[in-house]
């Protein structure tokens, strides 16, 4: 008779023994804690396991005139001194930093050959052949603290189990039982690696991880170093099948490997194991499906190589899935050839707020470094110029332009310059405009066959259309076209039908899901007109007294039309009112927020009824809020050469934006936006920044402005972006859109289940 194992929910026996069983099902060797710190010399203090480190070494091999040589003893201590010596002295993310990169290029070391010296570059691990590198884990891993000061157990800090590759800790997760009595457990996992981080905890073991994950037994989550609680991921596995996940987790341990993993144990914890092995197939839980897609040899060694960026603003990233999925279906796509012998592209839709831009850099980084890929060169077109900058920045701050001249070489400043370098240049990365590239493409010189070109286009949809998408396939016969967008077209799938069929699909839906950007809340504010427009009433009677009751109705018709009565003032004052009520009432002060009105007329008055409610508020309540829009044409709406008649657009612009070009005043005012010392808290716009404006402190948008279609879902995705101190971004709907928005989200849902 079977006895079937109790449900116990402590830590050890919901996620630890679970993670432990399953990372050794995955082909991780198991080391019992006091072997771990032999393996150390038996030094809290240092965390690389050394003596593994130096066995895989002693393996390797360099090239000189076509022999192969060991390592010298002298150069594997420099290298286990280089290896163990993070430079925390400049803080933990420079030194993490520094040790990815001899993770990722290896580290050069002096050899004589034949009395001759050389200089080979040493890798630390062997990103071509998986099997020749050593994966080994522990539990319970003892670790002194930088502040501590005695042998007590607060001086030391124990993560629950530690992952080394050739003995370099490279993974660390925290596993919580599943029922924590102060809310969620993956949190409290989150919060302790953050607290161990510090520079007074263990800061040296963490200058080498390169994936955290906090697990409870039933799901989890991972992040990198420094990443902040708000964006630790969550895991889809998109490749891994439901059969193959469970014969990993029901694979049985030899008793080998059952003795390795419990000699140091209690034996009851063994009889648990193995009446819960023999009680029948085991289901795969959310925390199972996390360690399998991370921590399987090959996949760790994937997301270290190419889905691991350093950003000189956000700080480390790693990606998240679909990101990570999207690039491996797309080089698989890149890859495919064409009866023509060009390469196959195809479209990526990642919702608006998912990390579009990342997800472009780690493309380029995975074709840098793919074997069959790296001789390509990328160019990026882009249709406004503040995307290009937002991209451009990027790749810049993700290490892809690693200087100013790399990222000058890469800008196209003309056509023509374009043309000459698709036609003749052999820049790594190309940056233009649309315009810049549809004019190029006109020109002669602006030619060339090869299949080694991937041209990726941010929303496409948008200007390669007719003429233009002919242009470019006639310059461009043979390269990869893929378009990025974060709402493709939905009439007749244009955006499909031009770049080829949509490979991978993220939506608005799963992002909420996952956590990837934030919530949006909507709530419709008509505001109360009753009171106003009695006297609107009153005064359009007394001026159309002679018309008839059917000429009335006619020219109220035609105002409605033209939308004067959306622009009257009773109107505009309400809605300005109400915003500051909301306002204030509901962001934090770290938070901001747009407004979006239909014309330049309708901005410049709700400026000033927005600075009129303000200045009846007390001073710790009021905001700065600004116009941002295009230069207004002075030819229009003169009445009088005195400049109190100006009309109000052009007055507006004069007094605030002057002679300031119009790009510096915007860019200028979007820098305020994100300043959290000179904070400019709301822009007031018609049509710029409702689409590419990516800024997480965004959390609410006021909506008087008719939109629709994919401009909607671009409009409202301006506040998803996650940041700590958002829980929603807000949609507060003057307009009464919410029938076209549940009809947009539809169309979009039903597009999904097609892809």
């Amino acid at each position: 008779m079977v006895v079937l194992a109790a449900p116990k929910f402590q830590e050890e026996y919901s996620a630890k023994l679970p993670a432990l069983a399953l990372l050794t099902n995955l082909g991780w060797s198991f080391l019992p804690p006091d072997q771990a710190l032999a393996a150390r010399d038996g030094k809290f203090d240092q965390v690389v396991l050394r003596d593994v480190l130096q066995a895989e070494l002693q393996k390797r091999r360099f090239t000189y005139a076509g022999q192969q040589y060991p390592l010298s003893q002298k150069s594997i201590d420099n290298l286990i001194a280089e290896i163990c010596s993070p430079a925390l002295n400049e803080g933990l993310l420079s030194a993490n930093e520094k040790i990815y990169n001899h993770l990722l290029y290896g580290i050069s070391v002096t050899e004589f050959v034949d009395g001759k010296k050389v200089s080979p570059t040493i890798a630390l691990i062997d990103w071509q052949n998986i099997a020749n590198n050593s994966f080994t884990f522990t539990e319970e891993f003892t670790v002194s603290r930088s502040g501590g000061v005695g042998s007590s157990h607060q001086d030391k800090r124990r993560p629950d189990i530690v992952c080394f590759v050739n003995g370099i800790p490279l993974v660390v997760i925290e596993a919580k039982r599943p029922d924590g009595n102060k809310g969620p457990t993956v949190a409290e996992g989150i919060s302790q690696c953050l607290r161990n981080q510090r520079p007074d905890e263990i800061p040296h073991l963490f200058a080498y991880s390169q994936l955290l994950l906090s697990i409870n037994g039933f799901k989890g989550r991972y992040g990198t170093c420094g990443t902040p609680d708000k964006f630790w991921a969550a895991w889809r596995e998109e490749e891994l099948t439901d059969t193959d996940k469970l014969v990993i987790k029901n694979t049985k341990l030899t008793s080998a490997k059952l003795d390795n993993l419990f000699g140091h144990r209690k034996p009851v914890d063994r009889d648990w194991y193995e009446s819960l092995i023999a009680a029948g197939e085991l289901s795969v839980s959310g925390q199972d499906e996390l360690l399998m897609s991370l921590l399987s040899p090959q996949r760790l060694l994937e997301m270290v190589r190419y889905f691991t960026l350093f950003d000189k603003k956000i700080g480390k990233i790693v990606a998240r899935y679909q990101q990570v999925f999207g690039i491996k279906t797309l080089i698989e796509r890149i890859k495919m050839r064409k009866m023509t012998g060009g390469r196959e592209g195809g479209v990526i839709w990642h919702t608006t707020g998912s990390g579009k831009s990342l997800t472009m850099v780690f493309l380029s980084k995975t074709l840098i470094l793919h074997d069959d890929l790296k001789q390509c060169r990328i160019v990026v077109i882009t249709d406004r110029v503040d995307l290009e900058a937002q991209l451009s920045a990027t790749f810049t701050s993700g290490g892809e332009l690693a200087s100013k001249k790399d990222k000058s070489a890469a800008m196209a400043t003309s056509g023509r310059r374009l043309a000459a370098q698709i036609g003749k240049g052999n820049e790594r990365i190309i940056f233009s405009l649309i315009q810049k590239f549809n004019t190029a493409t006109k020109l002669p010189e602006c030619k060339n066959d090869s299949s080694d070109i991937i041209v990726l286009v941010d929303e496409g949809h948008r200007s390669q259309d007719g003429e233009n998408n002919i242009q470019m396939r006639q310059a461009l016969p043979n390269a990869a076209f893929v378009a990025f967008t974060g709402t493709p077209l939905l009439k007749d799938d244009k955006t499909e039908n031009k770049f080829g069929k949509i490979i991978h699909a993220y939506t608005m839906q799963r992002a909420v899901e996952d956590k990837t950007v934030t919530p949006l809340l909507y709530e419709e504010r008509i505001p109360d007109l009753d009171v106003n427009e009695r006297a609107i009433d009153a005064g359009f009677n007394r001026i159309t007294t002679d018309l008839s009751e059917e000429q009335k109705a006619d020219l109220k018709r035609k105002y409605a039309k033209k939308g004067e009565l959306y622009q009257a003032n009773d109107r505009i004052q309400l809605i300005a009112e109400d915003i500051v009520k909301h306002f204030v009432e509901n962001l934090d002060d770290d938070l901001n927020g747009q407004l979006a009105c239909d014309s330049k007329a309708s901005a410049v008055k709700y400026k000033k009824y927005l600075d009129e409610a303000l200045a009846l508020l007390p001073a710790s309540s009021r905001f700065e809020s600004t116009i941002i829009m295009s230069p207004p044409d002075t030819r229009e709406g003169n009445s009088s050469i005195d400049e109190a008649a100006l009309p109000e657009v052009t007055r507006w612009w004069k007094e605030n934006v002057g002679s300031e070009d119009e790009k510096v005043y915007t860019r200028r005012m979007v820098e305020r936006f994100a300043d959290d010392e000179d904070p400019l808290r709301m822009l007031i716009v018609v049509d710029k920044l409702l689409t590419g404006f990516d800024e997480p402190k965004n959390a609410v948008l006021y909506i008087d402005k008719p939109l629709k279609g994919h401009n909607l879902i671009q409009a409202i995705a301006r506040v998803n972006r996650l940041h700590p101190k958002k829980e929603f971004g807000y949609l507060i709907d003057y307009r009464g859109i919410l029938a076209e928005l549940d009809t947009t989200i539809g169309k979009y849902q039903d597009l999904a289940s097609r892809t």
